[in-house]
């Protein structure tokens, strides 16, 4: 007489798990989504340069000639803190070199130093060399635009691209004869992809006339992949 009931022990949560698996499969049945694809490109003014600036000077000792380009150095220093969008910070020293320079018979010792400049205001570059080889630098590199807050010129690609990614959701959806819901995943990808310049060379300028600079901009882009729940 116990078995019957044995057999309803068993029987019962086995037909509840099919009923709940039933249930489920019929909700995730009538859940309806869209996906779509939002890009956006923006081209963001580069607002920051960056400058390599070297010195040089040969004598008849090591220690003469590391001491006569540091010299130029510092006053190169100072001309460059002197030129606005140069703050604390901005000017960083390089590399220091003294090697054996054979001239004939005569052997002299030339020192190379060098410092990068960070420019906040990149329209004054032309300024900034110019100011940099007055005070006795012999090596120019740059200068190289870009844009200084990146997260945010990103940020501003990225919600662009979610709005083109919802307006063709909301546009899908009215065809559909559904009400757009909320978001159920979002997938991003992009970067920022600086302006093509010309390898720079290491050259020297002129004091006489500033050379002409443009920061021209850089292009952002971002590529949104979103899920929306239709209502």
């Amino acid at each position: 007489m116990e078995r019957p009931r044995a057999h309803l022990k068993i029987l019962f949560p086995l037909a509840l798990a099919l009923l709940l698996f039933a249930a489920s499969a019929t909700a995730n049945a009538a859940e309806r989504t869209v996906s779509v694809t939002g890009e956006a490109t923006l081209e963001v003014p580069n607002d920051t340069a960056a400058i390599g600036l070297g010195v040089s000077a040969e004598r008849r000792t090591k220690g003469a000639a590391l001491r006569a380009a540091s010299a130029r150095l510092r006053k190169v220093i100072v001309a460059v803190q002197a030129i606005p969008g140069v703050g604390d910070g901005d000017v960083r020293t390089g590399s220091v070199s003294v090697r054996k320079v054979e001239r004939g018979r005569k052997t002299i010792y030339r020192s190379g130093q060098g410092i990068s400049v960070t420019l906040h205001e990149p329209n004054r570059a032309g300024e900034l060399v110019t100011a940099a080889v007055a005070a006795g630098a012999s090596g120019v590199r740059g200068p190289n635009y870009f844009i200084g807050d990146t997260e945010a010129a990103y940020g501003r690609a990225l919600a662009a691209a979610f709005e083109k990614a919802r307006a063709k959701a909301q546009l899908l959806a009215t065809q559909a004869g559904a009400t757009l819901g909320p978001v159920q995943t979002i997938v991003e990808s992009g970067g920022i992809e600086p302006p093509v310049f010309a390898s720079p060379e290491e050259k020297s300028g002129s004091a006489d006339q500033a050379p002409p600079t443009k920061p021209s901009t850089s292009t952002v882009t971002a590529t949104v992949n979103v899920v929306f729940l239709l209502q």
